[in-house]
């Protein structure tokens, strides 16, 4: 297939659905790790359409949703000084610190700007010598390679008021974690695609040979993802482990070498915190020793910042598969996308929000 609606087909779809019945003779739970899979998935409803053995849960995947309070409590302490530029993607904006957000921060007279790319705030810099530009450079390994780049050019162009505060993650060591859990219910996963873009697919066969489970990197489109799930429940009717690419046209067993180079020329791998996780050991990368001077939380000194997260919020347990969205009592209630309590209300791959929006909505 070459074109976009191939992937949209629906006589292809339903083909796949019946080929999933036909295969699917025990019970078995699924794993999307990517929150963009996640809204794919309800908007198109596939989570209705599967058999009733096969259960799909949703994952870390979301980067707005993951990246800790903390990080959003420094952030807003750094914009909030007056020689201080803050810039970011739009969609960290609206997630809650622990008393505001970014937004509000903006309304009160901080000066924070969206932008589009890290080297949007690098030519803000540049633009603004007397000034202190921070990008809030947060994601998976799919951000990472840009992140880093920014860093690289304004250590190559001497740039000494452009930093970062760094928050990436990475997603094999949240699978580990998620497998090792005493609660753990997840049997198989769908591994994010653009992830594997950037990564490849080979940082999964070690888990996938360690848990003894399958793992299949996904596209995003119906077609895609019902081809993924086929091929996640063969492999375990089969009683079969290992990593089948479902997503050849994008996805390659050694992913983007150049941009893996920028990665480990720029960052190192560290013991990272994750939103309503909590810290999982050698899951994120931090700025090396050769550039810990573009190192926004050192520059600013915010690192002893001590977050306050709402008790109501239960994102945790939605992040790691132990509750659907509408399982919390606080969904649709306290926490909608007008007040969320937790970044998954908010982010456009969040579970929760997709459950609001495809979900919650239907059923009023």
């Amino acid at each position: 297939m070459k074109f976009i609606d191939e992937y949209r087909n629906p006589a292809r779809a339903r083909a796949l659905l019946d080929r999933i019945r036909q295969v699917a003779r025990h019970d078995w739970t699924i794993m999307e790790i990517c929150g963009g899979q996640t809204h794919s998935i309800l908007r198109n409803g596939i989570d209705q359409l599967l058999p009733p053995n096969v259960q799909l849960v949703h994952g870390p995947g979301c980067p707005v949703c993951v990246t800790p309070l903390e990080t959003i409590d420094r952030a807003l302490a750094i914009a909030a000084r007056p020689d201080t530029i803050l810039t970011s993607f739009g969609d960290m904006l609206r997630v809650p610190g622990s008393g505001k957000d970014l937004f509000m921060a903006r309304s009160e007279g901080a000066d924070v700007r969206i932008v589009f790319s890290p080297l949007d705030a690098l030519q803000i810099a540049r633009d603004n010598p007397d000034k202190e530009v921070v990008f809030l450079a947060v994601g998976f390994e799919t951000t990472a390679p840009v992140n880093a780049m920014a860093v690289y050019q304004a250590a190559r162009e001497g740039l000494g008021n452009f930093s970062e505060l760094v928050s990436q993650v990475m997603v094999p060591p949240a699978m580990r974690a998620i497998l090792s859990s005493p609660d753990n219910r997840v049997q198989g996963f769908l591994a994010a695609g653009h992830v594997c873009a950037i990564m490849g697919y080979e940082e999964y066969e070690p888990v996938a040979a360690e848990f003894g489970v399958p793992i299949v990197p996904a596209g995003f489109e119906p077609v895609d993802l019902l081809d993924a799930i086929l091929k996640t429940v063969e492999l375990l009717e089969a009683d079969r482990s290992g990593v089948v690419n479902a997503y050849g046209r994008v996805v390659s067993r050694e992913g983007n070498p150049e941009a893996r180079r920028v990665m480990q020329e720029v960052f190192e791998i560290a013991d990272r915190p994750w939103r309503g996780i909590g810290v999982i050991p050698a899951s994120g990368l931090v700025l090396c020793e050769a550039y810990a001077r573009f190192d926004a939380e050192k520059r600013f000194d915010v690192g002893h910042i001590a977050p306050r997260e709402s008790p109501l919020c239960q994102s945790g347990e939605v992040l790691q598969g132990h509750l659907k969205p509408s399982d919390c009592p606080a969904f649709g209630k306290e926490c909608t996308p007008q007040t969320p309590l937790g970044a998954t209300m908010v982010s456009s791959e969040g579970a929760c929000a997709a459950y609001y929006r495809y979900v919650e909505l239907l059923m009023r």
